[in-house]
């Protein structure tokens, strides 16, 4: 599929308002709740048949946020992501390894974002278990790209920013194991913020592990949207360990030190011009707004990049293992796709080294605070190529295939994941052929506050393009 652009802006009670505006028009009595829910429906009806987006459809009996002061997102649609449970709804993990079953719980975190009074209308589809960089599978159509159809969304957010992107729902929720926020932002040109490990209410899944990879956040179009979200969701919850975030409303006004990082330490992970170009571009915006961009060097070499492979597959390995547990009694490893089969068998080749793995891997966190004894930020690629074609990250390409292409793409967002350290994707860029490019600004824990200023100044300095212009 090849073509135009797909999104479904037009002449609703949606219209092109950000979530922070359409709130404020309920709270004002201009539109309903009901009246934002149902343009999202024809909306996301409309555009499905063309980009695949939705797990499962609550359109008759959405899940209604609470309302109240704390509430400041009340009557705002939007879609949970298919891993996180909302009691009633199924949560499928994007597997055809078992069948998903209506949740007889709602997990902490989706109490948390429907404390923020969003409108909950259904879930948004992911690659299997997450795992992937594109939102795609062995044998179901993909999500694809609202700005180019042929191409991916990222992942594993994918269908979340597709909707976004293409104007559905002005936010939606994503969470982030590998990248799995920014990747999507990066590829659909919108706001992708990775808070840092334990900010929100930590995630069902990555509690349990030895290393918890995985934060929940969301996508937008807007930083005032992002930075609304977790304001909000901090008067449901907040971290005593973490310095309070509040609502971040501009830009701040002391001028940063900043890290400019071009290429990922990893050999084989070469970024490629157009990528270099809009980071290069960018830093030349932040260096003409006051702030000062020195080259730098992340402190991460191949053994970071193998020991996070490894620990990619021991989770792949746990998946197989205690799925007839944790998800269905009815699930069937052999029906897990290519990538999460040999994820599993390069982890059982090797699963002796995993106590040096995690060692190693908790001990990255001292690192990567040491870079930020010089730099108050860090900017580099979210990715290092920009969003490839549907098919070239398939779970069906053979799996040794398939796991350099990916570690040749996503060789800068796990850094974030393994230190539990914040960072935020925004698209600053665009190819030659018009899609979105999205850059990556790194922060110390706790720092969120700094990530969102300096977007809202590079955001204020030259508005992100819109897919409908």
């Amino acid at each position: 599929m090849t073509g135009e652009r797909v999104h479904a802006f037009g002449d609703d009670a949606l219209g092109e308002h950000d979530a922070v505006a359409l709130a404020a028009a309920v709270r004002a009595g201009e539109v309903s709740a009901e009246e934002l829910a149902e343009a999202a429906v024809a909306r996301a009806e409309q555009v499905d048949g063309r980009l695949a987006p939705v797990a499962f459809e609550a359109y008759l009996t959405p899940r209604v946020g609470r309302s109240g002061p704390a509430a400041a997102l009340a009557g705002v649609p939007t879609f949970l992501k298919d891993n996180v449970d909302l009691r009633g709804m199924p949560t499928g993990q994007g597997s055809a390894a078992f069948r998903a079953r209506p949740a007889r719980r709602t997990a902490g975190f989706a109490e948390q974002l429907l404390g923020t009074g969003l409108t909950v209308l259904g879930k948004t589809r992911l690659p299997e278990f997450g795992l992937n960089a594109s939102t795609e599978y062995a044998a179901a159509e993909p999500v694809r790209n609202p700005w180019q159809p042929s191409h991916s969304p990222g992942a594993s957010s994918g269908g979340a920013a597709a909707l976004v992107a293409a104007g559905v729902v002005p936010i939606a929720h994503a969470n982030d194991g590998g990248g799995s926020i920014r990747i999507p932002a990066a590829c659909c040109g919108l706001v992708g913020l990775k808070p840092t490990r334990g900010r929100l209410v930590l995630n069902d899944q990555g509690r349990r592990l030895p290393i918890d990879l995985i934060t929940d956040g969301v996508l937008t179009r807007t930083v005032r949207d992002t930075a609304a979200f977790f304001a909000a969701a901090e008067q449901q919850y907040r971290n005593p360990a973490l310095p309070p975030l509040g609502l971040v409303a501009g830009s701040g006004e002391r001028r940063l030190r900043i890290g400019l990082v071009l290429d990922s330490p990893l050999e084989a992970a070469v970024t490629d011009q157009q990528t270099r170009q809009a980071v290069e571009r960018t830093a030349a915006r932040l260096e003409a707004l006051g702030h000062r961009v020195e080259p730098a060097v992340l402190p991460f070499g191949e053994q970071f990049a193998q020991d996070f492979t490894l620990y990619w597959g021991y989770i792949a390995f746990l998946i197989a293992a205690t799925g007839k547990l944790v998800l269905d009694r009815g699930f069937q490893a052999r029906r897990l796709d290519g990538l999460t089969q040999g994820l599993r068998r390069s982890f059982r080749r090797e699963f002796l080294k995993t106590p040096g793995v995690v060692r190693r891997l908790r001990q990255a966190e001292q690192a990567y605070a040491g870079m930020f004894a010089e730099y108050d930020l860090i900017l580099c690629p979210v990715l290092a190529h920009v969003a490839p074609p549907i098919g070239h990250l398939s779970p069906n390409v053979p799996f040794e295939e398939l796991i350099g292409r990916l570690r040749r793409y996503v060789a800068f967002t796990p850094v974030n994941n393994v230190t539990g350290a914040p960072a935020i994707s925004l698209p600053t860029g665009e190819t030659a052929d018009g899609r979105p490019i999205g850059v990556h600004l790194l922060a110390p824990h706790g720092e969120e506050r700094r990530l969102l200023e300096l977007a809202f100044e590079l955001e204020q300095d030259r508005p992100w393009r819109r897919i409908q212009d």
